[in-house]
């Protein structure tokens, strides 16, 4: 599906994209093309822009995750949106669809993350420990199907791989998340882990933004899962 296609928000300031699994945001080892290289040309299409098009990353999603991510297209927006995110004045929403049942239908959780570098992974501890961060998330179940689940989760901080590591932590690991426990992966190599909706006061124009991502339609356990 082409970046146009995808395109969940878009204004002189910003630009929300649906994001697929396997898209790169940021550059890693791989060297493969990166999701801002792709807007900026779609930018730089659309608009007939000369030179080089300003866009700045906001946020990151992990590789194997969908839906919604945001970036800057001027520089009087990109320092505001950090602000933003940096202040957890976000509303961040999350779709998580999950091995079996889980032990309640709606918790909070809250643990202490270790970061493993070498092994792009973070551990979740009941208690603290050192080189640890807090991390906290709330979550409710919307849809029990037969041998998955399907969450919806808010996040309280923001840590590395924090969703996973923490639903991990509880016995219900992520459909495809074979680096958190998951009986097997996905064809595609994608986890159901989608975020869903992202809220915020508009950087510029001091107005309520909601932005909503649909799941994958081609995806029959998403289908399923979302009552299409």
């Amino acid at each position: 599906m082409s970046i146009n296609q995808r395109i969940l928000f878009e204004d002189n300031h910003l630009i929300a994209i649906n994001k697929q699994s396997g898209d790169l945001v940021q550059g890693d080892k791989t060297g493969d093309e990166i999701l801002p290289d792709l807007i900026k040309d779609y930018i730089a299409k659309k608009y007939d822009k000369p030179g080089a098009v300003f866009l700045g990353v906001i946020h990151r999603l992990d590789r194997p995750t969908t839906g919604v991510v945001i970036f800057a297209r001027t520089s009087k927006a990109l320092p505001r949106m950090n602000k933003l995110f940096a202040a957890h004045e976000t509303v961040k929403t999350y779709w998580a669809i999950v091995e079996g049942n889980v032990p309640k239908k709606k918790d909070r959780l809250e643990h202490y993350l270790v970061r493993n570098p070498k092994q792009n992974k973070s551990y979740a501890h009941e208690y603290e420990v050192p080189n640890s961060k807090n991390a906290a998330l709330s979550y409710s179940v919307i849809k029990e199907l037969d041998r998955y689940t399907l969450l919806e989760v808010q996040l309280e901080t923001g840590r590395h791989h924090q969703i996973r590591s923490q639903l991990s932590k509880i016995g219900c690991v992520i459909k495809g998340d074979l680096k958190y426990g998951a009986k097997r992966s996905n064809k595609d190599g994608s986890i159901h882990l989608h975020a869903r909706t992202l809220e915020f006061i508009h950087p510029v124009k001091n107005e309520s933004v909601k932005i909503v991502a649909p799941v994958n339609e081609e995806d029959a356990l998403w289908r399923a899962a979302a009552g299409k």
